[in-house]
């Protein structure tokens, strides 16, 4: 599936990942971008710079109102990339763990469930499509510090790796994306800013993989080490279709 000519929605897209996914699709001939962002006034720098190529629909992952309305207004889009996300710094052990687990699971998970249950039957009556997920190397490896953050990403890849296999059947194509360290704010905020790369390698390995129509995508530096790893596992339990028994 390549992108061009595609309408593409993408949450989280006026800054980091999200912002240079939106400037990557088009950059590669993407016909529109909905920028689904819980503010539209951050999104009008972009609509400055791409015209009406660029949409602005308010969406908040923790709002399934907002999430339904954007399905009604978006109900041409081919590409879903639901990219926003929150991070709080903690451990299991910390005072604020349970409410930080709370926050992320809100966002991260139900979040990304509440998009895929809304979207899911836009992108059926389109042609089947893509739903794109941000997850993260966290997601296969919890670190420490970063215990709720970890477990957050697990669940959502645990639910993207569902969701691939519930969505074959309408011809959605899923695609499960695992970046380590990227240079954005939440990069910054994680403390692993000095070892980032930069948030293109994230979006033109997302565009690869739905060309080749992969489902894991490892982007960067530190993303490929943990695929070195992991891609025996992944072929041989995680991506076939596998009977229940």
């Amino acid at each position: 599936m390549k992108v061009t000519n595609k309408t593409i929605l993408i949450t989280g897209a006026n800054r980091g990942i999200g912002k240079t996914i939106l400037e990557s699709v088009l950059a590669h001939g993407a016909a529109k971008v909905y920028a689904a962002v819980r503010d539209v006034s951050t999104v009008l720098p972009l609509v400055e710079a791409y015209g009406d190529k660029v949409v602005p629909v308010a969406i908040d992952l923790s709002q399934p109102e907002t999430i339904a309305a954007a399905a009604q207004t978006a109900h041409d889009v081919d590409i879903v990339i639901n990219n926003a996300g929150v991070l709080k710094t903690a451990g299991a052990l910390d005072a604020h763990s349970i409410e930080s687990l709370e926050f992320e699971f809100d966002v991260n998970v139900f979040g990304f469930l509440r998009v895929a249950r809304a979207f899911a039957p836009v992108l059926k009556a389109n042609g089947g499509g893509a739903l794109v997920q941000l997850n993260s190397v966290v997601s296969i490896k919890s670190f420490a510090n970063y215990a709720t953050y970890s477990a957050s990403k697990a669940a959502s890849y645990s639910l993207t790796q569902s969701l691939r296999d519930s969505l074959s059947e309408q011809g959605t194509h899923v695609l499960s994306v695992h970046p380590g360290p990227i240079a954005t704010d939440m990069g910054e905020a994680s403390g692993l800013i000095e070892i980032a790369e930069p948030a293109s390698v994230v979006s033109e390995a997302l565009i690869e993989g739905l060309e080749n129509e992969t489902f894991h995508v490892f982007p960067d530096t530190m993303a490929k080490q943990f695929e070195g790893a992991y891609k025996g596992f992944a072929e041989a339990i995680v991506e076939p279709q596998m009977a229940e028994a």
